[in-house]
């Protein structure tokens, strides 16, 4: 077994070195055995842990998520510093440096005047430090793993920010409403797979309405799904009072016990 004394308080080296003792030989077998591709999902698990500590606005459970968050990174380094290749202090002098190379306004002697000017800046010397040097390049920069309602809206700002957009909303909305009538044609012809490429298109477009209105595509479809588990929750609980088997419950029915829960939703 490892000697390795409880402390009242430890820092980032400590974390860096248990992590290290955990993979190695005499260590942990489950923790000697992972890869990148084994814990990749572990890393979008705790990320979205965070955001919901962040959402119910509880401190202490965020300090323990972001721990968890931080383990996470600190694994992933601890793998490629056993090949030789990077280390945490890598992973930490890598991210400083890109902080100050892009504040000039801070770390430099360019001013700025506003929030927007800052943005622009730092997408202005990411291009130049990325290579980037078409709207394309910036666009394929956009990792493709991201969740898709955030990507669409990502690659559509990008468009935008040189004018490929529509002049307002309307043009939107009704580019939304012709993806709509094309799936409905496809799903007439029963041509499924042009019915998978409109429904995408769909959400694609419902994405670039978002934009406009100013709301997150991703917020506004959990919101709409808390909605709905809400409202079937009550549905459910009516049927139970009722003596309704929701199973064998005609549509009808179903029906009927849904805009009743909605109208109680809503008074």
């Amino acid at each position: 077994m490892v000697d390795f004394n409880l402390k009242s308080c430890y820092n980032i080296q400590d974390l860096v070195n248990i992590m290290r003792l955990l993979r190695a030989p005499g260590g942990c077998p489950w923790d000697a055995e992972q890869t990148h591709e084994s814990i990749k999902k572990n890393l979008i698990e705790e990320t979205y842990e965070v955001i919901e500590a962040i959402n119910k606005s509880d401190n202490e459970l965020l300090c323990e998520e972001l721990g968890d968050l931080l383990m996470q990174i600190v694994f992933h380094s601890q793998m490629e510093s056993e090949k030789g290749e990077f280390g945490f202090d890598e992973v930490v002098d890598g991210v400083c440096k890109k902080l100050i190379v892009r504040h000039p306004h801070v770390f430099g002697d360019v001013t700025v005047n506003s929030v927007d000017d800052v943005l622009n800046n730092w997408d202005d010397i990411k291009k130049k430090t990325k290579g980037q040097k078409t709207v394309t390049d910036s666009m394929f920069s956009v990792p493709r793993e991201l969740p898709a309602l955030m990507r669409a809206a990502k690659l559509q700002k990008k468009a935008a920010d040189i004018g490929f957009d529509w002049p307002e909303v309307n043009g939107a909305l009704d580019k939304l409403e012709e993806e709509i009538a094309e799936l409905r044609a496809a799903i007439a012809n029963n041509d499924s797979q042009n019915a998978y490429e409109e429904l995408g298109d769909i959400l694609f477009s419902a994405v670039n309405v978002s934009r406009f209105i100013k709301v997150d595509a991703e917020e506004s479809l959990t919101a709409a799904s808390d909605k709905f588990l809400s409202r079937f929750t009550k549905v459910e609980a009516l049927a139970s009072e009722r003596s309704i088997d929701m199973k064998n419950a005609s549509l009808d029915q179903l029906d009927a016990l849904w805009d009743e829960a909605k109208a109680m939703q809503n008074k």
